[in-house]
């Protein structure tokens, strides 16, 4: 015990809390085989199994159990003090960052959040995902998404968040609709509308607007936003849309923008990522750069 390799700790730490060895490699930056050995050297040298199978997941055992508290404890301090010793350089950074967006997010902060990286980062490369509200959090735990920018999304406590900004929706149209000029709510709830639902779930406006008993009228469902916007302006149909979306593509489109005439709250952007990867200076180094990227553009499209 007194020869024991402390590097096997991280290596339990990541298995007890991610759930599993592909999801402790992702986290680790290691390969499965490399993790699974780690393990087994731990099991021989502590003379306990430490994880039991459970289906996909990896159940630890009572050994565990009783010994993470103070593992997790002193890995936290030893890695603090490893981190003050060292200097953080983005420059050298060689890894892949991996972002839950929305279509309207990735194309407006994206292209700045790219060009940043790139300047200070050269050796990180980003992959955008769409990922359902409700996988969120099983993705996060297990390492295949490091953060997720959305709505309010209903997460469990070991899930981190950080409010980004509050965007407004307007309804866009073509430039010669007969509501360019002024569109009022009767006018809104008569029209036909497209509307933008890439996995299938409820449209959060309708649903609020049949909480007060008024509907419209859904003659078009979509994938995309951009889509979207493309086929209001080649017809009548009117689509509901976040204004700094919007905004950012008047200069492309022959589109219209008047505001919502229904009165709703702003719509609150959070980025989400897992509690345990608060302490990685790479990672928080890139929350950084993320959160100032979104809030950057966003603002941008809306002035």
């Amino acid at each position: 015990m007194d020869r024991i390799d402390l590097n096997l700790f991280r290596v339990l730490d990541a298995i007890y809390t991610h759930g599993g060895v592909s999801a402790a490699a992702r986290a680790l930056h290691l390969t499965q085989p490399a993790v699974t050995h780690a393990l087994g050297r731990l099991r021989d040298q502590l003379g306990d199994p430490l994880f039991v199978r459970q289906g996909n997941r990896l159940l630890p055992t009572d050994k565990v159990r009783a010994m993470m508290p103070a593992v997790q404890s002193h890995l936290k301090g030893l890695l603090a003090s490893a981190h003050t010793q060292a200097t953080f350089t983005p420059a050298s950074l060689q890894m892949e960052f991996a972002i839950g967006f929305r279509d309207i997010l990735e194309s407006i902060a994206l292209p700045r959040l790219v060009a940043e990286i790139g300047r200070e980062a050269p050796g990180v490369r980003l992959v955008s995902r769409r990922v359902a509200a409700d996988e969120m959090e099983r993705e996060l735990s297990g390492g295949s998404l490091d953060f997720m920018v959305d709505r309010p999304l209903r997460a469990g406590p070991r899930i981190a968040h950080q409010h980004l900004l509050d965007d407004t929706l307007v309804v866009a149209m073509r430039r010669d609709h007969p509501f360019a000029r002024q569109l009022s709510r009767a006018d809104y709830l008569v029209a036909q509308h497209v509307i933008v639902s890439p996995l299938g779930e409820a449209n959060a406006l309708d649903t609020l607007l049949g909480q007060n008993g008024l509907f419209r009228e859904i003659r078009m469902v979509a994938q995309h936003y951009f889509a979207a916007c493309q086929i209001v302006v080649a017809s009548d149909l009117l689509l509901t849309v976040p204004k700094a979306y919007a905004e950012h593509l008047k200069p492309v489109l022959p589109m219209a923008l008047q505001p919502l005439p229904i009165r709703i709250r702003a719509i609150p952007i959070l980025a989400y990522w897992h509690e345990s990867k608060d302490d990685d200076p790479a990672h928080a180094w890139f929350r950084e750069r993320l959160v100032k990227s979104i809030t950057g553009a966003m603002q941008a499209s809306s002035t």
